[in-house]
């Protein structure tokens, strides 16, 4: 479900990246998860992003990347929660979008939802930017 989820963002390298200044101890937590997680201690990478996120509450790419861990730890329910806020809160196109609502489509289909799945899915295709934008 992760690499389905990560796969939406890598896919749109074209897109619209918004990434704010980060304080570089959130940043170091992060590299920490990271590290954690490619390492299997998904409880410590858990804890990393927990502390980060303490920092700042936030940051939809912190919610995000913590969302992605819960699913790997099977909290579907608090990954649930993360993705809708980090979407709620943050820019409503790009890579980080799609992996928002890929993570929601990807909750519904375990849930055997089919329209909200579909719902998701919609909004990973509006989360892509398609032609210039004007400002």
């Amino acid at each position: 479900m992760v690499a389905a989820i990560r796969a939406h963002g890598a896919d749109d390298e074209a897109g619209l990246v918004v990434q704010p200044l980060r304080d570089p101890r959130v940043e170091d937590l992060r590299v920490d998860a990271a590290r954690l997680e490619a390492a299997g201690d998904l409880a410590g990478a858990a804890r990393m992003l927990d502390e980060a996120l303490g920092i700042v509450p936030d940051d939809p790419a912190l919610l995000q990347e913590r969302a992605e861990v819960a699913l790997l730890q099977g909290d579907f329910t608090l990954a649930g929660s993360l993705a809708e806020m980090a979407w709620s809160l943050g820019a409503r196109v790009g890579p980080l979008c799609q992996r928002h609502q890929a993570t929601l489509e990807q909750l519904r289909l375990a849930d055997g939802d089919a329209a909200g799945a579909a719902q998701a899915r919609e909004r990973i295709a509006a989360c892509r930017v398609t032609g210039p934008m004007r400002y």
